[in-house]
């Protein structure tokens, strides 16, 4: 799989793209992530990427131009599946979207920023919008690279025990549930008899109904969105 994402921070990015999973992830080919700099793809000789609104009003807006030389250099090389923008108001990034991005063989992730982009950035070159909740950040790299740690970690490989990324939160819409590890006694606070038991029947039940109490009392918008769909 390949990630390109493209920023006018590349800065930000090299941290959270350079540890744990997805490194590992990278060290053995599983995925290979790009990071372009939007200020290699302007002519102005300040390297600006941005200018005021037409029309007038606060913030500066992502100019289309330079956003469009980097998709048709990356798009000249390779096809990709989808193209990706980072917006407050975009689709809600979830689970189920992780799972069926993690699928895709190559990407574009767009990291907005500034005060937006000029609209036909969204008209004519992305193909998805993405938000991780609704709220707004200083720019689209922090969510860029949380759409991209989720999506990594699915791919096969990427985690030694694939079972672990199964059984996550989110994935059969329920919460998980608690984990408990040693002492099975810490000052009084006992690890659950059942956990200790070694009846692997009883502890999946165990687990299935904690997953569903706990969803139940803390997302059950979750339960709600399941029977709808």
């Amino acid at each position: 799989m390949r990630i390109d994402i493209i920023t006018v921070l590349p800065e930000l990015l090299e941290s959270p793209l350079n540890h744990s999973i997805v490194k590992r992830a990278k060290e053995k080919g599983l995925v290979e992530i790009n990071i372009i700099n939007l200020r290699d793809f302007t002519t102005d000789k300040y390297k600006s990427v941005d200018d005021y609104a037409f029309g007038g009003g606060a913030g500066m807006v992502m100019m289309i131009e330079p956003v469009y030389k980097a998709i048709e250099k990356l798009k000249s090389e390779r096809n990709y599946d989808e193209i990706i923008y980072t917006s407050p108001d975009g689709e809600v990034f979830g689970q189920k979207m992780a799972n069926q991005l993690s699928m895709l063989n190559n990407i574009i992730i767009l990291a907005g920023h500034y005060k937006g982009v000029d609209q036909r950035i969204r008209d004519y070159l992305v193909t998805r919008e993405i938000s991780i909740g609704d709220y707004v950040l200083s720019g689209g790299e922090l969510p860029a690279a949380i759409i991209t740690d989720a999506i990594v970690r699915l791919i096969p490989g990427a985690i030694s025990d694939e079972q672990s990324a199964l059984s996550d939160s989110f994935q059969d819409d329920l919460l998980a549930p608690p984990v408990f590890t040693r002492p099975s006694d810490f000052r009084g606070w006992k690890v659950p008899d059942i956990l200790l038991s070694g009846n692997t029947g009883e502890i999946d039940k165990w687990r299935q109904e904690q997953s569903e109490e706990r969803t139940m009392r803390l997302r059950p918008g979750l339960l709600e969105e399941d029977i709808e769909t």
